[in-house]
Order: C-alpha cells, then structure tokens, then sequence
C-alpha cells in the first residue's frame, strides 16, 4: 500500500478547501500583533493551534465553525490575505497539489474598510505569488453565507472576476435551517452567465438539503454531500438498493466532495473506518477526496489519503481514481483539466507507482541475504 510519503509525491487535486481554515499558525499570531487583535485564545503556536482544533473534537459543525471567528479576525488587510493566499498556495504545493480550487467569503474580510473586490483582488494576487515556481495551479470559488442576504452580490463578484482566477460559487456556513433555495436569485444569475457552482449540502443536514441544491438550485457539484447515504439501502444478503435521489446524482455524475477528516470531526460521519465514501466510491459514484479545513481539521491532503489507505486498504489504483474524478470535476475549462489529467496526473503516478514498486523486490532480496 503507498506510504504517506509516496502519497505525498503524487499529484492531487483539491476541490474542497477553505482559506480562512488553513492559515499557519504562526502567521495568525504575527497578523493579530500587527493588526491589533488581541482575542486569540493562545499565545505561541502550540497553545494556539491546541485551542483552534478543541471545536474540531465535539462533533458538531457549529461548534467546529467557532474557531473561525480568530482566523477571519486578522484576515481584514489586503496585505494579510495576500500573505495568507500566498502560503496557502506554498503550503498545497508542499503536499504535492498540482490543481486547487480555494474558497473564501469576500463579506467577512470588509471590517476595515476593504471593498469586495478589493478582497477578491488581494487573494488572487496572493495565489499568484504563492504558486510562481511551484508547479501548482490555484484558483479562487467565492463563498456566500447562508445565513446572510449578500448571495446575489457574492454572485455577481465572482461573475466580474471570473477572467482573473475565479472559477466559481458557492455558498457556505450553518446549514440546518438555512435551506439553498433562499438563495436561488444567485445560481439562477450563475446559471444564466454560463459560469459554475457547488453548494454545501449533505453535511449537517440530511437528503431535503440536497435535494434542493441540486433539483431546485441545480448545483453542479456538492460540498460533502456525505448524508446521500441516507438514500441508500443495504440488505442483510448484501444488496444495494439506491432511492431515487441517490440513483440522480450518481446517474447525472454529480460530484460529491467528501472530506473525511472534518466530516467526522463535525459528525456527519462516525468514524473513517464507517465513512460512507468507501461505499459510494464502490458503487462508483462521483466521489473526491478534500481537506475542508487544514488548521481545524489537522491534516493535509495527503494525510487524508493515507487514511484512506490504512482504514480501507486502499492502493495506488484507488488513490489516482479519486484524484482523477476530482480533475474531471473542477471548475477549470476542459482543455486544462484534459492537459493536467494527460500530462501530469497519470504520467505522476506512474512515476510514483513505478518507485513504489520498486522498493519490493530489493526489501525481499535483503530478506533472503539475511537468512
């Protein structure tokens, strides 16, 4: 099975991560000294990141949502969100991300007077910086709260900067109570500029949740989605029958972007082990692989396939099928994802799994000198 450090060298594709959820932090700390933020809840590294990852153990995305508040606190600069874009981009490009997708919320970081596109600006600028030299690209998908009325607004931003490095919509934030057709004015304006959109569904909440999003919203791709296993039923003799909503989306291949890691920590899932990607990736749905929140969550991209790995014994076939199903999932044009799937994608695992596989024989025949 690959290691996490020949995981780490393969190239990966990340759909599902949101900016103000991966900040390092010790750039938190230095961004609150020269902002003037003095609520962080530690006071090195260590006891901060110790206090930002305690909501991600309560098992409620409410909760897990609260740490937040800090993060989005010294994200209120063009120099900081260029800094924080920036590293972002550095940091994906460390793991082995060649292609991302990062979201963000402009409305959160207007407290100090920075316009809306003054904020889309600096993040992009910074996701330039970040990925110069580092063979990844990064593009930005601008988020809505849910519970907010700027979702129109949000929409028309992410319209005006789609030349820039915008390749999408989305909307975000506490899900139950909050249903994706309160905001059906913003995908229906998307909709009619030919541009893209996911839509957290299936996360806190359950099937009504996804059904709106995409019978009612006509979302083109889910943010978790993980609750479609509700729509799923298994005998005791093994047989998978699937309700119709589930047999529509793996029908029309609308993509489910599961995070293992913080669908566990927000409960939306029991464990890794009991995760239901396992199944919807045997019953070949559309699933990809995504961090969520790398500082809350604790992970990276890599780490949350060797998790996989580990829990479900995954191989190198199944890692570059998921990986493969997220580049054919992404916001970017055909010809580029066709080129990263050609060019990068499978000729890096390749490289990897030839690597790989040639560790074995020379480990068997060190064995055989031994005895």
């Amino acid at each position: 099975m690959p290691t996490l450090a020949e995981i780490r060298a393969a190239p990966k594709v990340l759909l599902h991560d949101h900016l103000d959820g991966g900040l390092r932090p010790q750039t938190i700390l230095e961004l609150a000294r020269d902002v003037g933020y003095d609520d962080l809840p530690g006071r090195d590294a260590k006891e901060l990141t110790r206090k930002l990852t305690e909501g991600s153990h309560r098992g409620h995305l409410e909760v897990y949502l609260d740490a937040f508040r800090h993060t989005v606190a010294v994200m209120q600069t063009a120099a900081a969100l260029r800094r924080v874009a920036a590293e972002c981009a550095a940091d994906l490009a460390a793991d082995g991300v060649v292609y991302a997708e990062v979201r963000f919320a402009p409305e959160l970081h207007t407290e100090r007077g920075l316009s809306l596109d003054q904020v889309v600006e600096a993040v992009l600028d910074g996701f330039r910086q970040g990925s110069s030299g580092r063979g990844i690209t990064v593009y930005a998908l601008l988020t809505a709260m849910r519970t907010a009325a700027r979702s129109l607004e949000i929409a028309e931003l992410a319209v005006r900067h789609r030349e820039q490095g915008v390749v999408g919509f989305d909307i975000a934030g506490a899900e139950a109570g909050w249903p994706p057709s309160r905001h059906l004015d913003a995908f229906q304006y998307i909709q009619r500029e030919n541009f893209h959109f996911t839509i957290h569904a299936g996360e806190a909440y359950g099937l009504p949740s996804i059904w709106e999003a995409v019978q009612w919203c006509g979302a083109e791709r889910l943010g978790h989605g993980v609750r479609i296993v509700d729509d799923i039923q298994i005998s005791r003799e093994g047989n998978v029958r699937l309700g119709r909503l589930a047999a529509y989306i793996r029908d029309r291949r609308i993509p489910l972007e599961m995070c293992p890691t913080s669908n566990v920590q927000t409960g939306a899932a029991p464990s890794i082990a009991r995760h239901p990607l396992r199944l919807l990736r045997q019953l070949q749905f559309r699933v990809t692989v995504n961090t969520d929140n790398r500082l809350m969550s604790q992970v990276t991209l890599s780490e949350e396939f060797h998790k996989l790995v580990q829990e479900f014994g995954y191989g190198w076939s199944d890692v570059e099928w998921l990986t493969v199903n997220a580049m054919k999932s992404a916001f970017a044009g055909f010809d580029e994802r066709l080129h990263l799937i050609n060019t990068v994608i499978k000729p890096g695992f390749a490289t990897v799994r030839a690597a790989s596989d040639a560790v074995v024989p020379a480990v068997l025949l060190e064995t055989s000198d031994r005895t």
